[in-house]
């Protein structure tokens, strides 16, 4: 049993393919599966079972994924942090988040953490959800994920930062704009521009809606909040959205922002596997962004 062996038996758990964990190790998948085959000839027991679409961990599969994946994550951190001491540098961060999230959340906080180690290498991953970020965070090829929280996720540690109150995004001259705040029969008449699909923000929007019996009409959907903003900004529709951090409506000539109390706000922080395995530098990155937005 190796390393290899293990951490090739990790990726085919995660991943349910032995063909894409093959093409991500540039291996063949014969390769991967005598990799599989040579930990149960040691095991003496089946770690994966044949499946309609791929493969699945068997109940002896699960036990050793889930314990062979918490050491392997330490070891890689272990690894890494030696390296950066051999090395002699300030070591790495690693973020990965939404596309927009460093404007909106991280621009104050990642000036200041570069004006005071400049040797810190950086590295930004872009991620389209929460549950991408989390697998991300369970490969350990980021740090740290900046995330919409959620409901608890195994192996993962979530630390909100801020809430984000829901906002009615129109434009100038739209019949709502003159309004002081949103309430739910008006939610009920917009031209709704859906947020991502499959994001936190999403799922907890639209079960707020269902819940006051709201279900706005929609022919829209973007990728992203700021999408949204934009296309409620055009008069294409009406954009329900977490007032992000710097967004003033009084910046934008043809855009209105008004308040929606009736809905919860979101919260908006951090996910790293164990807070205490984390680098002194990513530690100190994720606390100067913390203080940024709690301070600011």
């Amino acid at each position: 049993m190796t390393l290899d062996d293990l951490r090739a038996f990790v990726a085919v758990c995660e991943s349910g393919s032995l063909s894409a964990v093959a093409r991500d190790l540039g291996c063949t998948q014969s390769a991967i599966s005598q990799r599989v085959k040579r930990l149960e000839r040691e095991l003496d027991i089946a770690l994966l079972e044949r499946q309609p679409r791929g493969v699945a961990p068997t109940q002896a599969g699960r036990v050793l994924h889930r314990a062979a994946a918490d050491g392997l994550g330490g070891l890689d951190h272990a690894l890494r942090r030696l390296r950066d001491m051999r090395q002699g540098d300030g070591g790495t961060v690693r973020v990965t988040t939404g596309a927009t999230t460093v404007r909106h959340f991280m621009s104050a906080g990642v000036v200041a953490f570069r004006e005071r180690h400049p040797d810190v290498r950086l590295e930004f991953q872009t991620e389209n959800s929460s549950r991408a970020c989390f697998e991300a965070l369970a490969a350990n090829t980021v740090d740290l994920a900046w995330i919409t929280i959620g409901p608890p996720v195994r192996g993962v540690e979530q630390r909100p930062v801020t809430t984000l109150p829901w906002v009615l995004a129109v434009r100038v001259g739209d019949p709502l704009a003159d309004r002081a705040e949103i309430g739910p029969d008006e939610l009920a008449a917009i031209r709704h521009i859906r947020l991502p699909e499959n994001s936190v923000s999403r799922a907890r929007l639209d079960q707020h809606l269902t819940r006051q019996g709201t279900e706005p009409e929609s022919t829209t959907s973007v990728a992203d909040w700021d999408t949204a903003i934009l296309l409620a900004e055009l008069g294409l529709g009406h954009a329900v959205v977490p007032a992000l951090p710097g967004w003033h409506d009084a910046a934008r000539r043809d855009l209105r922002l008004i308040p929606i109390p009736s809905l919860p706000p979101l919260a908006a922080g951090w996910a790293v596997r164990q807070w205490d395995a984390l680098s002194p530098a990513a530690v100190e990155f994720a606390d100067t962004v913390t203080s940024s937005l709690t301070t600011g």
